[in-house]
């Protein structure tokens, strides 16, 4: 077993797996560039990553802290549907329902299960060396962390990632998504997506009074709306069928978040020595899957089922590397296209897509989507 592991990055990938190392008896110890890490609006939790926190052994704590969806559907702007809901889909087809949290919330029950201390703020790691001992981290403002393991999950942007690859570089993916919180709840059978000609909102239950949604569009690189983004959501969408312009009418401006939307040239390297990457750091994906946050739970999980069991690190992190590179390879590939599908142009192209997934018969959708998001597409190691 080792003998202590730093992790860089508290978002949710470093925190869950901080969490799953501390229970399974190993010494760990996170460092946040960030003085603050409360941020997001809400993240959809799906079956597969349910079954990652149960074996962390905080999936219960998650399903009671969030809303359920059960179903769903399928819509055009206009409102006519392309996939009506039908009542338990999502449960029949992944094992239970999706549960929808505020990422804060989310990160407050992760760092909750942690023990005092582990985290520590305002430490932006600057260079990583190995050596026979293990690895040894500088930070920015001179201080020095060395430990017997590295784990980066710091990000698209990841430090780690650079160590073992070099220079990964950015590109535009050309549209950009909105994210907010609506103090206003759904009707049930409305959860999932409107689609329009080039744009998409997403719509899912908070809890009882609030709703969590989401909006794409095309948009100019760091474009912003000079009334607000708000203000511009509801020019484009207020003609909207119901709940959208409901929805947006009850948002408070001030918490409407806006992130262009980027791909990142692929990380050939995953892991060397006692040196591994995770989430967003090792395979950055689009979000139209929902399985970005996902996908870092169940490396978390993973990770450390492996350390647990393997001789040392190197061999768990190259046994990492094996697993979860043949897992995420297909999620990040298919929710690269369903953005490009959405975002074709001309908008009439995206609009004919969009409404042609009606042809795709439900047995099929379900076997995809199983496949990806069911309980049983998440495989313990450990």
């Amino acid at each position: 077993m080792a003998a202590s592991i730093l992790v860089i990055g508290a978002g949710i990938t470093g925190l869950s797996t901080a969490v799953a190392l501390q229970r399974r008896g190993i010494d760990v110890n996170v460092a946040e560039a960030r003085a603050d890490t409360a941020s997001g609006a809400g993240i959809s939790i799906w079956p597969n990553a349910l079954a990652a926190l149960d074996e962390i052994g905080l999936g219960d704590t998650v399903r009671d802290a969030g809303g359920r969806v059960t179903a769903g559907a399928l819509r055009w702007r206009d409102g006519t549907w392309l996939r009506r809901p039908h009542g338990e889909r999502i449960t029949r087809a992944l094992g239970e329902p999706l549960v929808v949290i505020r990422r804060q919330v989310l990160t407050e029950i992760l760092a909750g299960a942690l023990a005092p201390g582990t985290v520590n703020h305002d430490l932006e790691a600057r260079k990583v060396e190995t050596a026979a001992s293990g690895v040894r981290v500088t930070f920015t403002n001179g201080s020095v962390r060395e430990a017997s393991g590295l784990i980066g999950a710091d990000g698209v942007d990841s430090v780690v990632a650079r160590h073992l690859n070099g220079s990964l570089q950015r590109r535009y993916a050309g549209y950009t998504a909105w994210r907010g919180v609506a103090t206003h709840p759904l009707d049930g059978d409305l959860a999932g997506e409107t689609m329009g000609a080039g744009v998409e909102v997403g719509h899912v239950p908070l809890d009882s009074d609030h709703t969590y949604w989401f909006a794409t569009e095309r948009a100019p690189l760091g474009q912003r709306s000079p009334d607000g983004e708000l203000a511009h959501l509801q020019r484009v969408f207020g003609s909207w069928a119901e709940p959208i312009p409901t929805l947006l009418a009850a948002t408070d401006p001030a918490d409407v978040l806006r992130n262009d939307l980027y791909d990142r040239e692929p990380a050939r390297c995953w892991a060397r020595g006692p040196v591994v990457i995770a989430g967003d750091a090792a395979h950055p994906m689009r979000p139209h899957l929902g399985q970005g946050g996902c996908q870092g739970l169940e490396d978390a999980a993973t990770l450390a089922g492996l350390v647990a069991r393997e001789p040392d690190l190197p061999t768990a992190f190259s046994r990492f590397v094996t697993i979860r590179r043949r897992r995420v390879a297909g999620i990040v590939r298919t929710s690269r296209l369903i953005g490009r599908i959405v975002n074709l142009r001309p908008a009439a192209l995206s609009a004919a897509a969009s409404r042609a997934t009606v042809l795709v018969p439900e047995a099929v959708l379900h076997r995809q989507l199983a496949s990806i998001a069911a309980r049983s597409a998440f495989r313990p190691t450990g």
